[in-house]
């Protein structure tokens, strides 16, 4: 015969979070929120490591594609997710460090609203022109854009790649207009249709098309060279210092109150899959590098980056509302 206090335990059970331990995590299939359309550097990322995901957890892993407001439709999305870890969200530079300083109301809070699992990759960003534009390099961009001031624009599918772009405007003494995409595949078609004349990009967006020379690549906005395209020449090399610590960086996270064993488990599975020969050579054919962390590494990188572009933001005068 069951005690009252018995049915009481019975009863609340039923209510209890279904995840409080993570030994069976997953048992059913995992939505993966990509804040972008398909076709970009986020979107192609998030389906090599989902597919490996897929494969070592013998569970669908379900792209979501969310494109809007520069990545932060999906981003909010993902914020307002039940924390069961079954809802995960793809994190970039973009919409979780600089967005919420662009925007009046992001519809998440970074340092509140997420708990952080794992960076994916590491990479600077690249800066390609349409091949009719009289320059090849950031010197000849610079002297052009002084002769010739609004009469350039650049795009982007990202505040991050925004504030690079506004960056490198502020260190060369150039006006030119920025132009933002939903997602970097339509910014692409743009600029090879010579729609826009100027873009700054992760690279694997536009390596393929500076290879078969339908772009033009002005040069890495990084420390140094990357392998995919071991000819562009960095910032750096080219005298632009303020631009050698321009990285942009990939990862996932979870709704804030995801239990601590579930984001390990995430953790766990995700960077298995980014020890993966297969893994591994995909990403670097795009010009990515995997760069794996701990969630309190990522945290940490998330904060830093915040503070940082908040500081680029506020010197630069950039507005979205």
């Amino acid at each position: 015969m069951r005690t009252e206090s018995g049915w009481f335990v019975v009863v609340m059970s039923a209510f209890a979070p279904p995840l409080l331990a993570a030994d069976d995590f997953p048992s059913r299939p995992v939505r993966w929120i990509v804040p972008a359309p398909p076709g970009g550097g986020t979107d192609a990322v998030s389906r090599i490591v989902g597919a490996k995901l897929s494969e070592l957890w013998k569970q669908q892993v379900v792209i979501d594609n969310r494109g809007g407001a520069q990545g932060g439709l999906g981003t909010a999305l993902g914020a307002k997710a039940v924390p069961d870890g079954y809802t995960i969200t793809f994190a970039y530079t973009g919409p979780v460090a600089v967005n919420p300083h662009l925007y009046t109301s992001p519809g998440y809070d970074t340092l509140r609203d997420f708990a952080a699992i794992t960076r994916l990759t590491e990479q600077p960003m690249i800066m390609t022109a349409h091949p009719s534009m009289p320059f090849a390099n950031f010197k000849e961009l610079a002297a052009y854009a002084k002769q010739n001031p609004g009469k350039l624009s650049f795009a982007s599918s990202a505040s991050g790649q925004q504030l690079a772009g506004e960056l490198f405007k502020l260190t060369a003494g150039v006006d030119i207009v920025h132009i933002p995409y939903k997602g970097a595949g339509p910014a692409v078609l743009d600029l090879l249709g010579g729609n826009v004349n100027l873009m700054v990009s992760n690279p694997t967006s536009v390596v393929p098309h500076v290879k078969s020379g339908k772009l033009k690549a002005i040069g890495i906005l990084g420390a140094k060279r990357i392998d995919a395209l071991p000819d562009v020449p960095a910032a750096a090399e080219q005298g632009l210092q303020d631009l050698a610590s321009v990285n942009e960086w990939y990862g996932v996270v979870a709704p804030a109150a995801t239990p601590k064993a579930v984001v390990a488990a995430l953790n766990a599975g995700i960077l298995q899959a980014l020890k993966s020969p297969d893994v591994l050579q995909r990403l670097q054919a795009l010009g990515m590098n995997a760069a794996p962390s701990t969630p309190l590494e990522f945290d940490k990188q998330i904060r830093a980056d915040y503070a940082l572009w908040g500081k680029v933001v506020k010197l630069s005068g950039a507005k979205v509302d």
